[in-house]
């Protein structure tokens, strides 16, 4: 018997996220990120989306209303990737984050994207990034992969805005 791969065409529909507060969570993924809600389950959770998916990300209160961050030092979800079309668009969030004065945690060009990280309300880790073409990913001699973290050209991003 052959062993399983997952197909290549799979993606990863959305991510539910256990929230303290549904109001403060949903001010920050609508208001601050943008997405749309598309539903809401009273004050206990709500769905949010990019282009009228029924949802990207879920957040809900059923098991953490009030409560502390999770540890960083804990087992669990280290930060969820928002993927964005375009470098423009890239840029569009970069320059949204900084007017909404979310703080930046880090940033990277990873050579086959590149990419900047924060938190929301409840110390969940969100990276939004975009990918690079396929056909510019850094690969060795072999033809592998190579992925990088080198530093974020800022101003070079942001100037897709020009």
């Amino acid at each position: 018997m052959a062993e399983y791969k997952i197909p290549g065409a799979t993606t990863i529909g959305h991510v539910h996220l256990k929230v303290s507060d549904l109001e403060r969570a949903l001010n920050f993924y609508t208001n601050v990120l943008g997405f749309e809600l598309t539903q809401r389950y009273g004050d206990q959770a709500a769905f949010v989306s990019a282009g009228g998916y029924h949802h990207h990300i879920g957040l809900n209160t059923w098991q953490s209303k009030g409560a502390s961050p999770a540890s960083p030092r804990t087992p669990g979800l280290f930060h969820l990737a928002i993927l964005v079309p375009t470098r423009k668009d890239f840029a569009l969030a970069i320059r949204n984050l900084a007017e909404k004065g979310v703080e930046v945690d880090g940033s990277a060009d990873h050579g086959v994207s590149e990419a900047i990280y924060f938190r929301d309300p409840d110390e969940n880790g969100i990276e939004i990034y975009w990918d690079k073409p396929h056909e510019d990913w850094p690969r060795n001699s072999e033809g592998n992969l190579e992925m990088v973290s080198e530093v974020l050209d800022f101003e070079n991003v942001l100037s897709e805005l020009d």
